[in-house]
């Protein structure tokens, strides 16, 4: 099940509020936070896109970069156990730890039809 919708290169995820009877859904990878929402799933795709849009047409008068800046750093939580099996298969390559997940995390990118949520 996919709980996203693509359009210009941006990700919106999607939601559903059974109290409300609304989809609603946020766009990702943005400076700001921009929401849609819609009855019917018809109505969430236009807000969407409508949403994309209209982001970007605000950027565009404000002279402003619509995209989040990444700076390529992040912190990353794992098991203990997990962190010390990391780390022996980096030693075993000759890779550092910084180096070893790059590579596993440019391998799901690259496969990630292959990487499941579990």
């Amino acid at each position: 099940m996919e709980n996203y919708m693509e359009y210009k290169g941006y990700i919106g995820t999607v939601s559903f509020n059974a109290n409300d009877e609304v989809f609603y859904g946020k766009i990702h990878g943005i400076t700001d936070l921009v929401t849609f929402e819609g009855q019917s799933v018809k109505e969430l795709k236009k807000a969407f896109k409508d949403a994309v849009d209209d982001y970007l047409e605000t950027c565009s008068a404000l002279g402003k970069e619509p995209n989040k800046t990444f700076k390529g750093t992040f912190n990353v939580r794992l098991t203990a156990e997990l962190h010390q099996k990391a780390a022996i298969a980096a030693l075993r390559k000759s890779l550092s730890l910084n180096d070893f997940v790059k590579k596993a995390i440019s391998f799901a990118v690259d496969h990630q039809n292959t990487v499941t949520a579990e």
